[in-house]
């Protein structure tokens, strides 16, 4: 990777004059902030270590399914978990990463009342024992605090008091403590506003907080297709600063099918359709799957480490070609299938096999016109799946191959079924096996999704056209 920044400000010198205007965000990183077994110690140290070789500055301990972090989160974590954390910072400044230790106390906590000074007693206890191992970056988030019927009955006013005192006590006493980070518990734009009317909890908390305390926010949606600058700038505003983005991508704690399964997809595309202004703050959200996320995550340094010269596909081919060498054809064909995150509320990343959706939908266009389709280019694309799926599951590293088994053979089950429909169209018959093996891939989607609108979406529109015929002749 440091190959690639160096070959960005090389062509910044050859073609701008000799000048470089690379502008890194200044806070730079992951953040561990997905729902879902939480990562190992292990598995943190490598991701602290990537971001180091990769010049991202900041690692985020957020983990939604920590227990003292959301749930209990004024309840002391035992002594060999604070022993664990302990060397988890250590890990961090070894690296020259800031450990960033954040806290999501807004399930229960009290702003006011008898128990409220009780709570902020909690908060800075807890704070002061991650101070004590070394953490001098803290965070505290309000985010998913709303019920079953979408509606939260948070005060901005009391949230922005209780931040404003936490900052002020640590700072006075520990002058080494960096502005806190927060997450409201309105934290996409279109939550914020109704209409053209900021909502009255966001006026409130942007109003009365201390204008050092770093906002973060996800753009438009929870999960959105960009950030443009004009976007930014209107967060700006509310906020009375530069705010930060916490970027769900490559993270897929979420459903992407009615069967409610999360963590079935993986994304494999590249950071794209982010802001190339300025900035306080970005971090990655990435999924439960430690290796597989670093493609992503990678693209993610080069943009944040200079948005305004970043070019998404230029990052993630050298990403691909840096992270697999000899693999790197075969996983370029895999990730190309395996991009795309788009449920009702979630749409983010590069569409899935644009060139076979493409392809398809020509030889498809032929075949309802009663034309002879050329299947050549169709094929092809059918062969460098089967044949990705079949290098890689026989050659990954057993800790890439660990994260991704089930969707390389389900990339497998879905070239299979794409050759079978493309004999069909040819033959100008459906074969009965292709909707046996649509049923198999249906049965694998509890456990992988790949290339859903893609080369899956070709098999579905190849059984449609069929049965359509098969109804009109039945008709006459």
């Amino acid at each position: 990777m440091k190959k690639f920044f160096a070959l960005i400000i090389l062509a910044a010198m050859i073609f701008g004059g000799g000048t470089v205007h690379a502008i890194p965000i200044p806070l730079r990183g992951v953040i561990e902030g997905f729902y879902g077994t939480p990562w190992t110690f292990d598995e943190r140290a490598d991701v602290i270590d990537f971001c180091r070789r990769n010049n991202l500055n900041s690692y985020v301990y957020a983990p939604k399914d920590d227990p003292y972090h959301r749930d209990k989160w004024r309840t002391p974590y035992p002594a060999d978990k604070l022993d664990e954390l302990s060397l988890l910072v250590a890990v961090a400044k070894d690296n020259d990463v800031r450990f960033i230790f954040a806290v999501s106390p807004g399930l229960d906590l009290n702003y006011t009342g008898p128990k409220s000074d009780d709570d902020f007693d909690a908060m800075i206890r807890k704070l002061d024992a991650m101070y004590a191992v070394g953490v001098r970056d803290f965070a505290i988030f309000f985010d998913d605090l709303k019920d079953d019927k979408g509606r939260h009955h948070e005060d901005g006013k009391a949230q922005a008091e209780f931040l404003n005192r936490v900052q002020k006590n640590l700072r006075d006493r520990y002058k080494d403590v960096a502005p806190l980070i927060m997450v409201p518990t309105e934290y996409f734009y279109d939550d914020m506003v109704d209409g053209d009317k900021i909502k009255p909890y966001t006026r409130d908390l942007a109003e009365n907080l201390d204008p050092r305390i770093v906002v973060l926010y996800t753009g438009r949606g929870v999960v959105c297709d960009g950030i443009t600058d004009a976007e930014l700038a209107k967060v700006n505003k509310i906020f009375g600063r530069e705010v930060g983005i916490w970027w769900n991508y490559p993270v897929n704690d979420y459903p992407l099918t009615p069967d409610g399964n999360r963590n079935v997809k993986l994304a494999l595309g590249a950071i794209e359709k982010l802001p190339s202004g300025k900035m306080t703050a970005i971090f990655f959200n990435p999924m439960a799957q430690v290796q597989m996320s670093k493609v992503s995550l990678a693209t993610g340094a080069v943009y944040a480490n200079n948005p305004v010269t970043y070019d998404a596909d230029a990052a993630w081919n050298s990403v691909m070609d840096e992270q697999f060498g000899t693999l790197a054809p075969a996983m370029k064909t895999f990730a190309e299938h395996s991009r795309r995150m788009e449920n009702s509320w979630a749409h983010v990343g590069p569409q899935d096999a644009p060139e076979f959706k493409s392809a398809a939908q020509i030889v498809l266009s032929d075949a309802r016109r009663k034309l002879s389709p050329d299947f050549t280019a169709l094929e092809q694309m059918i062969d460098n799946m089967e044949l990705a799926a079949d290098i890689l599951l026989r050659r990954l590293p057993t800790e890439y191959l660990d994260e991704c088994r089930p969707q390389l053979e389900q990339l497998e089950r879905t070239a299979l079924a794409d050759r079978v429909a493309v004999e069909s169209l040819r033959k100008g018959k459906l074969d009965p096996r292709l909707k046996i093996l649509r049923e198999e891939i249906a049965a694998n989607e509890r456990q992988a999704i790949v290339s859903e609108s893609a080369a899956r979406q070709f098999i579905d529109d190849v059984i449609k056209f069929f049965d359509t015929q098969s109804k009109s002749k039945r008709r006459k």
